[in-house]
């Protein structure tokens, strides 16, 4: 691996491109510490610490902790993922933007055109809520409409910043820059999450007990990790043959070649879809400042993650039912967006192709769509086996630790997606890559 690194920094352009992604990744981390000007910190994070069930949890990591400092990267680019899956929806249910996205690059511009500008919007919307809200609770400055004004202006012109620096890092730099400023700001809270591990399992106990606590702490983590790079790389590949046909002079065709099905093809998604879903609820009651009881507390607390897994309270585990029930849902869901069995069955009849043994057409069709049914389930699985662990740890353990699960996909995930295009450009110039260490 270092070895590689060395070779990557001989190389001019790429060493350029890695050295631009880091110092915008710098760029970002010391964002997260600017203050939106009028907000105080402390009454803020006094507020967030006072909302039960730690539905705003998830939202935080994904800000690297911004939302609790309530700088003016607090949003994030939480409103650009959310943008995203709300324009690939849309390009399912509007024809038009259907025939943009298979467009070429030309139409893929155009709608990238559109995400910014709900991404604006978006901010917008989450800035004003948050603005109201701070406004409620008197902890403005001066606690005015110009405040409120100043809020919104300054998280939406952050969240517009980083999108930018996000594009900028995928035109300019190495890896997608909308994942890599995800990746640092999930990163970001891991040093904290191993201070809780340590204070709950290692201080205070002798050199035996903590050794031992830290061995199992990181043979789980090591597990997880393992699994996850399995998870991500894992695929089921189809043989495709070609018939051979004459073209003027020539035979062409006759060649071999496969499908490949991810296995975790839907990627993270599933999982964020399902605990944004989960959490919707308690942020919205957050915001307005209410704390409801009798059956609207009781659902809000199956609701929310923390609470499941509590060995004296297992009536809310019924929660993380639901939770899993989502990520299968949505596993298969967003699997269909980017997978279609009869556009894939229909071009491999067009080229001459078919899958020994399977006729073209219909038959192809539902074979692929059986076989990738199966292989969602196996991938969805999965899934639920890395985001239970650490709600597992925090409802047993009383441990809230954000190395697991989501975190853990999108950090292999991100790694591996960024180590495999600093390989092909290296491997344009003869250089051993990452992979082939």
């Amino acid at each position: 691996m270092l070895t590689t690194l060395r070779n990557a920094f001989k190389i001019k352009e790429i060493r350029g491109r890695i050295l631009f992604t880091l110092f915008i990744l710098v760029v970002v981390r010391l964002g997260a510490q600017l203050p939106i000007p009028g907000v105080s910190r402390d009454v803020f994070s006094a507020w967030f610490a006072a909302q039960t069930g730690g539905a705003f949890n998830f939202f935080d990591q994904m800000t690297g902790g911004s939302f609790t400092q309530m700088s003016v990267f607090a949003l994030s680019i939480t409103p650009y993922i959310t943008s995203s899956i709300i324009m690939q929806l849309m390009t399912i249910a509007i024809p038009k933007l259907e025939e943009m996205q298979k467009d070429g690059e030309d139409g893929r511009k155009k709608i990238r055109e559109y995400t910014r500008y709900v991404t604006i919007a978006l901010a917008v919307v989450e800035g004003l809520a948050m603005g109201i809200n701070l406004y409620r609770g008197g902890n403005l400055m001066h606690n005015n409409v110009l405040d409120v004004i100043m809020v919104v202006v300054a998280l939406t012109a952050g969240s517009s910043l980083l999108m930018w620096m996000g594009e900028q890092i995928t035109d300019k730099g190495v890896g997608n820059g909308i994942s890599i400023i995800l990746l640092i700001n999930i990163i970001s809270t891991i040093p904290n999450d191993f201070g809780l591990l340590y204070d709950k399992f290692m201080r205070g106990n002798n050199i035996v007990k903590a050794g031992i606590a830290a061995i199992i702490i990181l043979a789980v983590i090591l597990f997880i990790v393992v699994f996850v790079i399995y998870l991500q790389d894992g695929e089921r590949r189809i043989p495709v043959q070609y018939s051979k046909k004459v073209v003027g002079r020539k035979m062409v065709g006759g060649s071999t070649s496969s499908i490949p099905l991810k296995v975790n093809t839907a990627g993270v998604m599933p999982i964020i879809f399902a605990s944004s879903i989960m959490s919707l609820p308690g942020i919205i009651v957050g915001f307005l400042g209410k704390n409801p009881g009798g059956i609207p507390g009781t659902i809000l607390a199956v609701l929310s993650s923390s609470n499941w897994c509590k060995p004296s309270q297992p009536v809310y585990s019924a929660g993380l039912l639901i939770y899993i029930l989502l990520v299968v849902f949505f596993a298969y869901f967003y699997t269909s967006i980017t997978f279609n069995p009869l556009e894939v069955a229909d071009n491999m009849k067009k080229q001459g192709g078919f899958i020994p043994g399977i006729r073209p057409g219909k038959p192809t069709s539902e074979y692929l769509n059986k076989i990738l049914n199966n292989v969602i389930f196996i991938g969805a699985v999965g899934l639920i086996v890395v985001a239970i662990i650490p709600i597992l740890a925090t409802g047993i353990f009383g441990v809230n630790v954000s190395f697991g699960g989501t975190s853990l996909i999108i950090i292999v995930g991100v790694v591996l997606e960024t180590l495999k295009q600093i390989e092909s450009l290296m491997l344009v110039r003869h250089y051993k890559g990452f992979l082939n260490d």
